[in-house]
């Protein structure tokens, strides 16, 4: 029997933790529970700033997924943004280490060429590291649009996406829809030109990256989406079958470096 593949998941951030009250990691066992039912075996990424540690807890694993939580920081993206419109953002608690975190991350993803699957935050961090920017908030920006920060039903289908024929995505969920949760107020806006949106909202959000076909090659395997299919998993099968393909990236990618 073949071992399962290690994939590296980035933790959230949280103010105060349980054991002592101090600042602390944290990851959703949605997450965990999901790369279980699809026989991974997951590993947290480290609060550390060093790049030396992250390199290597990305060449000791099979794959990475960027996880959701607190807002990406406007700076990153837009410095000169308007003090009214970044105070909506929900940066981490941390002063920007998840941020600086996550972008050494992605630098060695892409150094050392493993599958990634980055979802909701990890999705708008994605997209920011590779040159694009980001919505800081829907409902400022679009106020008649859908209400895309649904956290009563983050385990919930709330509305559906529409996929680009013949993308990586359609491919994987096998249909030219999908019906998705919705847990954001910030979301994709200027696309990164490595990349290219594949999955749409009704009311125009980029709800799903993935890479050009110039850039394919970049990656075994990219997959990016605004929604949390680790929540819809066990009740939805384009979610399971959307973590099966990453997984099974996984697995293809590490025995073609045996």
């Amino acid at each position: 029997m073949s071992p399962m593949p290690v994939i590296l998941v980035t933790p959230d951030v949280e103010l105060n933790g349980s054991e002592f009250g101090d600042l602390s990691i944290s990851l959703s066992m949605a997450y965990q529970q999901a790369l279980a039912d699809t026989e991974a075996v997951p590993l947290i990424l480290g609060a550390t700033p060093s790049r030396e540690a992250i390199a290597q807890s990305v060449s000791r694993c099979d794959g990475v997924l960027l996880t959701g939580g607190d807002d990406v920081d406007p700076r990153l993206y837009a410095p000169r943004m308007p003090a009214k419109l970044r105070g909506k953002a929900e940066i981490t608690p941390d002063g920007g280490q998840r941020d600086f975190r996550e972008l050494l991350l992605l630098d060695e993803v892409f150094r050392q060429r493993k599958p990634l699957l980055a979802i909701c935050r990890g999705h708008q961090m994605l997209n920011v590291a590779l040159g694009g920017t980001l919505v800081a908030d829907l409902e400022t920006h679009s106020p008649r649009g859908l209400n895309h920060r649904r956290m009563d039903q983050r385990g919930e289908v709330v509305h559906e996406v529409r996929l680009t024929p013949g993308s990586l995505l359609a491919k994987v969920i096998g249909k030219r829809t999908l019906g998705v949760n919705s847990t954001h107020h910030q979301a994709v806006a200027r696309v990164a030109l490595p990349l290219q949106a594949v999955a749409i909202s009704p009311d125009g959000v980029i709800e799903g990256l993935e890479l050009k076909p110039a850039t394919a090659d970049w990656l075994p395997f990219l997959l990016s989406v605004q929604f949390h299919p680790e929540r819809l998993a066990s009740r939805h099968p384009g979610h399971r079958d959307l973590l099966r393909a990453f997984i099974r990236a996984a697995i293809l990618s590490r025995d073609k470096s045996l």
